[in-house]
């Protein structure tokens, strides 16, 4: 079996699709990174979709799949030309597709990621496995996160307490603790609700390096309103995104009048917030916090971030050898290897699972 593996993902700030080559052994080595944006009025159309209020057709739905699915094959080929290698190279593509809906609770939990692994197969002529989260969601897990086990392969330390945090759209956390197991989940909002906010009064798709949000005050008021969501009180297992933290959850905690900058600060202040209230709860021996996601772009978050967790180290997973704008794409590569030598790619100590579930459904590809 060839020694290279391709990962593909969009979070949930749909921003477009990231994509590594990876070779895993010897050593993690990542050979060449990409990220393809979506056109803006597909990624319009995900994100109206992502919210939950969107209705849509089953035509509609069957044509955005293939939609999707054509963008991530592109992808995909995009970073083999940056590799210089070809179909025959790479063992195994890992998709995890677009998220539209996740619903881990209730009478029947389901989670719902589009974009067909049959099309990024068939463009691509390389096995894509794709589907990773269901089998976890009907062994009674959250379906996510699904990055810590990389977390723990790759960045635990034998002595050391640290916590790798994930600031995408919704922000994750993974606690490395020497002796224990690994835990993971989503702590509530990190750029999904700055990048909207952004979005409808900037016009912008992010409020770049935080700029903006740094010309305002935190309103104590709203902040402490937003804390009040029973969502981050609620004790791991837990996992959430677009269709729980969007702007009309916002306007219904937040009073009129108020000046959009402020309501920018209060909502950055929120997510450094949250995931520092979350980490002193359940993470209290960490002593360092290594972060990936796009968020790490947003200085004026990783400053507040610094300033909530004041003491520990925090830095971004360069420090680590990986770039953190590419550690979920590498992730999937690695869950697709998984995946292949028919190996679990879930911790339950993290989804609440009733047990380690192999993930992922393979889809040849024609070489």
């Amino acid at each position: 079996m060839p020694g290279l593996w391709l990962g593909l993902i969009s979070g949930t700030s749909a921003d477009g699709i990231d994509a590594a080559i990876v070779r895993f052994e010897p050593h993690l080595e990542v050979l060449a990174t990409n990220t393809s944006p979506y056109p803006a009025d597909l990624r319009e159309r995900l994100l109206d979709l992502a919210k939950g209020h969107a209705s849509i057709s089953l035509d509609d739905y069957g044509h955005l799949d293939v939609a999707i699915g054509e963008c991530f094959a592109t992808a995909a080929l995009c970073v083999m030309r940056t590799a210089g290698v070809d179909a025959r190279s790479i063992a195994a593509i890992g998709s995890h597709g677009q998220t539209v809906c996740h619903r881990p609770t209730g009478a029947h939990p389901f989670t719902l990621q589009i974009g067909d692994p049959n099309v990024i197969a068939e463009r691509t002529g390389v096995v894509t496995v794709g589907d990773f989260r269901r089998a976890d969601i009907a062994a009674g897990g959250q379906g996510a996160p699904l990055l810590p086990a990389l977390h723990a392969a790759v960045f635990a330390d034998p002595e050391l307490p640290r916590a790798i945090l994930n600031l995408g759209g919704i922000a994750n956390l993974t606690l490395l603790s020497p002796g224990h197991d690994v835990l993971g989940f989503d702590t509530g909002p990190a750029n999904c609700l700055l990048d909207a906010w952004a979005a409808s009064h900037l016009g912008a798709t992010r409020d770049e390096d935080g700029a903006w949000s740094r010309s305002g005050r935190v309103v104590e008021s709203l902040l402490a309103e937003l804390l009040d969501d029973s969502y981050f009180h609620a004790p791991p297992p837990k996992s959430t995104g677009r269709e729980v933290f969007h702007l009309e959850w916002l306007h219904k905690r937040m009073p009129s009048g108020l000046q959009p900058a402020d309501v920018q600060a209060t909502l950055l202040a929120l997510s450094a917030r949250t995931i520092a209230d979350a980490l002193r709860r359940h993470g209290q021996s960490t002593r360092e916090v290594f972060a990936c996601g796009g968020g790490v772009h947003n200085t004026a978050l990783m400053d507040a971030l610094k300033v909530e967790l004041s003491g520990l180290r925090v830095a971004t997973t360069a420090a680590l050898g990986l770039d953190p704008d590419f550690v979920e794409a590498v992730g999937f590569a690695w869950l697709a290897q998984a995946r292949m030598r028919n190996e679990p790619g879930n911790l339950p100590s993290v989804t609440g699972a009733r047990g380690p579930r192999v993930l992922g459904t393979i889809h040849s590809g024609m070489r």
